[in-house]
């Protein structure tokens, strides 16, 4: 018992990679897999938390062993000058298109949060003033109090998920069935949803910013042992987590022939735990998850442009602050067009996030195969092996989905 509450306290960016990812776009695109496709796309959820476990870990390694993040390493391995360039501008390219998305969804998800309990103001109202009040606290850097207590509201909200789906008694052999035996749905709605379950897990900016926070937490490459504990512990519980909303959804609304489009709808499937209290609960945890998410990828991007262009982690710098403003700026822009629903925008970040995510592996992936760079902490032949699955997996998704993608671009921007 002293020693697993010895790990317990050991439990560090792991978590932090938790609460990053089970954000208003996790609650969103499994509410909308299990009300669409009942228990079928759990297997999907299930990949993105062992994917998840084995990119992060590999991640969580890279900073524990060469003190750095994963911008700096990259930079470090590709030197030639042609090739540097190259991976410089793909990188920041996917961050900040991956980011910009994420943060529109992270704003909107927030929104339609408080929405949900005082809908007498409209989401394009709610988007741009929290992107505003995120911008003051980014830039005064007093977010961070505020910013604990909104992750434990969140934790709040999970902990509720996963107590619905046990008094809602489902079928436990379909739930193995959905986890165990990969089957596909017959429409472009299930690929795209397939896409932004991994997109919303598997989330490439979280690779960065792993790498970056245990740096900071573990300086003693014998830790590499403790910070492979917190990645399975805390990323194995948000994946339980994602997989229990998806149980609820399936309860509450498949079959139903309901389209999901409001934060009102979602917070239903706690009324068998929470009766008329689930949509105050439900809409100040999601505006929770989205605030918390909106102050974080700004900053995540800012991490990774100014790792890959080696230009320090300092907050007051003028060019680091110049990322994030942009970030932030453009999902406040995006949020206040409002020409769709709050879904459909959460729903495009994830699949953007997916689609970006191979080539964010494919170069973690390079760096940790390096001697210099991590000496006898490099890749074994099996995380290889697991590493190149995943990233096989995520490529023959992301192709499929490119058409599904644009498709979903041009209906958010109504042409």
């Amino acid at each position: 018992m002293n020693k697993f509450l010895e790990k317990m306290k050991n439990i560090g960016p792991g978590a932090l990679v938790a609460a990053a990812f089970i954000g208003p776009g996790t609650v969103t695109t499994c509410t909308v897999s299990g009300a669409s496709f009942g228990y079928s796309l759990l297997w999907a959820m299930l990949f993105s938390t062992l994917a998840t476990i084995i990119l992060q870990e590999m991640s969580g390694r890279l900073g524990i062993v060469t003190q750095q993040g994963l911008g700096e390493c990259i930079r470090e391995k590709f030197t030639h000058p042609a090739l540097k360039w190259f991976v410089v501008i793909l990188i920041i390219s996917a961050i900040l298109i991956g980011n910009i998305a994420y943060e529109t969804g992270n704003i909107v998800g927030g929104a339609m949060g408080l929405g949900t309990v005082l809908p007498q103001v409209s989401t394009q109202v709610w988007g741009p003033l929290l992107g505003i009040i995120a911008f003051f606290l980014l830039w005064s850097g007093n977010y961070k109090k505020l910013e604990k207590f909104f992750i434990g509201l969140v934790i709040i909200m999970s902990v509720v998920f996963i107590s619905t789906a046990i008094v809602i008694r489902p079928d436990f052999g379909a739930i193995l069935k959905g986890l165990f035996v990969p089957t596909m749905p017959a429409t472009d709605k299930a690929w795209l949803t397939v896409v932004g379950l991994i997109g919303t897990t598997v989330v490439p900016y979280n690779l960065f910013l792993h790498a970056s926070s245990v740096s900071k937490k573990w300086n003693n490459v014998e830790e590499v042992k403790v910070s492979r504990m917190d990645t399975i512990i805390s990323i194995g519980l948000g994946g339980i987590i994602s997989m229990a909303i998806i149980i609820t959804a399936s309860a509450a609304f498949y079959g139903s022939g309901q389209e999901i489009k409001s934060a009102g709808q979602m917070a239903t499937q706690l009324e068998p735990v929470l009766g008329s209290w689930a949509k105050w609960f439900f809409g100040i945890g999601i505006f929770s998850a989205g605030f918390t998410s909106t102050i974080t990828a700004p900053l995540a991007a800012a991490f990774a442009t100014a790792g890959i262009l080696g230009w320090g982690s300092d907050l007051k710098d003028k060019r680091f602050k110049g990322v994030w403003i942009v970030v932030l700026l453009t999902g406040i822009l995006l949020s206040a067009l409002g020409q769709t629903s709050p879904v459909q925008v959460i729903l495009f970040a994830q699949a953007a996030n997916a689609i970006i995510l191979p080539i964010i592996a494919i170069f973690l992936t390079v760096v940790l195969n390096d001697n210099k760079l991590m000496g006898k902490y490099k890749n074994t032949l099996v995380t290889n092996i697991l590493a190149c699955i995943v990233i096989g997996i995520t490529i023959l998704i992301s192709i499929r989905s490119f058409t599904l993608f644009f498709a979903q671009l041009k209906n958010l921007l109504g042409l």
